[in-house]
C-alpha cells in the first residue's frame, strides 16, 4: 500500500511539474499577448528585457569599472516587434531613461539617455522572432570650445 501511495504521489508531482512548464512555454512563445512584462534577472539592472528573451552570450559583452559601464547585449525571443517597441517606450522611463528619438527602417532604433549615459535599443524582426541589441555607454563629454585669436 505504501509503495502505491509513493508511485501516485511521484506521478502527480511529475505531471504537475511538466504540465506547468509546458503551459509557461506556450504562453511565452505564443506572441499573442498584448503587453510584455520585464524579466527579473538582468545583465544591467536598469536596462529591462521582456520575459522570454534569452541573452546571446557569444554575441554580447559588458564592462563596468569606476562608475563607467559599456556593453552590447543581444537577446532573442518570440514576440511581435510592435509589442517589443512599446515595451521599451513604456519601461525605459521607469528605469530613469528618456527617449530621444525612434527611427524605423525595417529595424527599429530607440535612442535613450540620462545624466551620463546613452542606451541605443535596436530591434531586428526576423519572422516571428525579434533580436534585441542594447548598446550602453557613457555620454560624450562636451569639451570647452577653444578660443581662436585672430591673426593681426
Amino acid at each position: 500500500m505504501k509503495k502505491q501511495a509513493v508511485i501516485v504521489l511521484l506521478s502527480c508531482s511529475l505531471i504537475s511539474f511538466f504540465g506547468c512548464a509546458s503551459a509557461e512555454k506556450a504562453e511565452i512563445g505564443s506572441g499573442s499577448a498584448s503587453v510584455l512584462e520585464p524579466a527579473t534577472i538582468l545583465k544591467f539592472s536598469d536596462v529591462p528585457v521582456p520575459i522570454g528573451f534569452k541573452l546571446l552570450p557569444q554575441s554580447s559583452y559588458s564592462f563596468e569599472s569606476a562608475g563607467v559601464r559599456v556593453g552590447v547585449l543581444k537577446y532573442q525571443g518570440k514576440a511581435n516587434a510592435d509589442l517589443v517597441e512599446s515595451f521599451y517606450k513604456e519601461q525605459m522611463p521607469i528605469y530613469g531613461w528618456n527617449l530621444l528619438n525612434a527611427i524605423e527602417y525595417g529595424d527599429r532604433l530607440l535612442n535613450f539617455e540620462r545624466e551620463s549615459e546613452t542606451c541605443i535599443v535596436t530591434l531586428s524582426p526576423k519572422g516571428n522572432k525579434v533580436m534585441i541589441t542594447a548598446s550602453l555607454g557613457p555620454k560624450a563629454q562636451l569639451l570647452p570650445k577653444k578660443v581662436v585669436k585672430p591673426v593681426k
